[in-house]
């Protein structure tokens, strides 16, 4: 079999932000500063450094990022609020709640305010339905990243067997449409699902979003199969994906790395769903 071919999300999520700064920069001399605000509720770590991430990746495209931090204790009432008055600014092209929120706050209701056409993470019911009809809405950032992917490295996706292990609706669900829209033929297994290892091998594309480190072995892949692992595990022995990468690796055909593989696409596509949002809304 011929070398496993590494998919780059880091070189890829490059190519897509040089494209996205020359737009930003085209507007920004028209008078128009594509603007991006980041609600960040209490302190979890993770979400500080993810937060930071996306910061750092407006300033490299052009994009106008504002950060605002609010205590844990804050009520739903003043989050709600927090959302509104941002709905209301013009100068905001997208909104961006942090994941998760304390206990406290329903998620549900603080996505569902968030207006559709600044919902730049792609969660309203609005932009999921568009998904769901082959709509032009904004669609849900890791799986758009990752179809990114699979175009930019000329990766077939008509008439395969596209397999996703988790259903989440940021990514199993909307990953499911995406393949389908592309002419896949798109299983989804789950927790309750019997016998994953007899549907994944079947697979020619395998999309892990479990969130479990390495629950997918080598013996549980097709020769020959593009894997795409989209979990990001911390354990004692560092940042670990979904799939055991050295034993995958040596049976698949093309295979994206932990770290540098799907993380980089959902920043550029958040960077891009930003711009669109911006272009959608002011004309």
């Amino acid at each position: 079999m011929s070398q496993t071919k590494i998919l780059d999300g880091r070189k890829v999520a490059k190519e897509l932000e040089a494209e996205i700064g020359q737009v930003v920069e085209n507007l920004t001399k028209q008078g128009i500063t594509p603007g991006l605000t980041v609600i960040l509720v209490g302190d979890n770590p993770a979400s500080e450094i993810y937060v930071s991430y996306k910061e750092k990746a407006c300033k490299r495209v052009g994009i106008n990022s504002n950060l605002i931090k609010l205590p844990a204790e804050i009520s739903e009432e003043e989050l709600l609020a927090e959302v509104e008055r941002l709905n209301q600014d013009d100068s905001v092209d997208g909104i961006l709640v942090q994941l998760p929120l304390p206990e406290h706050i329903d998620e549900e209701k603080v996505i569902n305010t968030i207006r559709a056409d600044k919902d730049v993470d792609g969660f309203h019911p609005i932009n999921i339905g568009k998904l769901m009809i082959n709509g032009s809405g904004l669609h849900s950032c890791t799986p758009r990243g990752i179809m990114e992917v699979l175009h930019r490295y000329e990766i077939e996706v008509e008439g395969k067997n596209a397999v996703i292990i988790g259903r989440s609706n940021i990514v199993g669900k909307p990953m499911a449409q995406m393949l389908l829209q592309e002419n896949a033929t798109v299983t989804i297994c789950h927790s309750r699902t019997k016998d994953l290892k007899e549907h994944t091998l079947k697979a020619d594309i395998l999309v892990a979003a479990v969130g479990r480190a390495e629950v997918v072995t080598a013996d549980m892949v097709k020769e020959g199969a593009v894997v795409i692992d989209v979990g990001i595990n911390r354990t004692e022995n560092g940042l670990l994906g979904d799939v055991e990468f050295e034993g995958v690796q040596k049976k698949a055909a093309a295979i994206t790395p932990v770290p540098g593989g799907v993380g980089p696409m959902t920043i550029a596509t958040l960077l891009k769903n930003t711009l669109k949002a911006c272009q959608e809304r002011r004309g």
